[in-house]
């Protein structure tokens, strides 16, 4: 725009123009930091605070549960078979061929019943029938061998057990194996009876470790009346306890956060969360002991806790 072109008075009013909307930009930012004070907060966006900061938040929906008193089991998972407990090979005396054979795998023999015959003729000699007796009561659980095989005294014949009393074969590792000893208590469950826990004990514990895989050997007894369903060979779970606490503080495992070198809870009192540094015990699958950082009675926050800070409002939810 040229400026000499326009008249005087055009002039004159442009000037004034720019000078009131330079004095209004002027009182405007002046201003500004005290605007806040004359708006009426109704017409505030009810997202927003004064200044365009975030509105407080709204209290925290949590799920709490008090501390209480309980017992705290340490336990070690880890797989075994069941075995019998008193098994045993029967042999032949003498070498030749099976003549007979009087029991099959399943039946029941006596201590002294003569299970098989063995031949221990030769070409051009003849000898009278030896017979094989069993050494023990029990149940035959292998026969390996059939009517006309030749044997020898180092042949099984039959494979004899006590069914009666069942235990169970597993192994240790290296690291549990301190806590491991005769006595220690065990939960069973067996794959082919889902549903069901036995009790169970620790009767044999080997005193050297296997140095291929690093483990200790171990037998456990089944406690109480021995249930028909169970049998020698049968998959199981074992469910070592090492570590019993009585009547100690405990609370779940779901209420602890864990930071870098610590584990923290937060606990609600009046509706308000505070946080709290704890020192742990013993942890089972569920729940974990405090041995220090909380009392008896305190309400720890199970559920929300991971979106909660300091001294924040919260609200209990059932």
């Amino acid at each position: 725009m040229n400026l000499k072109k326009l008249p005087k008075f055009k002039i004159g009013k442009l000037i004034t123009i720019l000078i009131v909307i330079l004095i209004l930009i002027v009182i405007f930012l002046i201003a500004r930091p005290f605007i806040p004070f004359f708006v009426d907060p109704n017409a505030i966006n009810p997202r927003m605070g004064w200044g365009g900061g975030a509105a407080p938040r709204a209290a925290v929906a949590v799920r709490v549960s008090p501390i209480e008193r309980s017992n705290i089991e340490n336990s070690v998972v880890i797989n075994g078979d069941v075995q019998v407990q008193n098994q045993i090979s029967i042999f032949p005396t003498v070498g030749g061929r099976v003549t007979e054979t009087f029991f099959q795998v399943g039946d029941t023999v006596r201590q002294g019943s003569i299970v098989a015959m063995v031949d221990p003729s030769r070409p051009g000699q003849i000898f009278s029938q030896s017979p094989v007796e069993s050494p023990i009561n029990g149940t035959i659980l292998r026969a390996p061998v059939n009517v006309g095989d030749t044997v020898t005294a180092q042949t099984v014949i039959y494979v004899v057990g006590d069914l009666s009393s069942l235990m169970i074969e597993t192994h240790v590792p290296e690291r549990f194996s301190n806590a491991a000893r005769r006595g220690l208590p065990a939960n069973v469950t067996l794959e082919a009876l889902p549903g069901l826990n036995f009790r169970a004990v620790v009767e044999e514990v080997s005193p050297v470790l296997d140095p291929a895989s690093r483990t200790v050997r171990i037998m456990l007894r089944f406690q109480g009346q021995m249930d028909s369903r169970i049998r020698a060979g049968m998959f199981a779970t074992i469910s070592l306890v090492t570590n019993t606490r009585v009547n100690v503080p405990v609370i779940p495992r779901s209420a602890i956060i864990n930071t870098y070198d610590t584990r923290i809870v937060f606990t609600v009192d009046d509706n308000i969360a505070t946080r709290r540094e704890i020192t742990l015990g013993l942890e089972s699958e569920d729940m974990v002991e405090v041995l220090g950082g909380l009392e008896i009675g305190d309400l720890v926050v199970i559920a929300g806790q991971n979106f909660l800070s300091d001294g924040e409002t919260v609200r209990i939810v059932e």
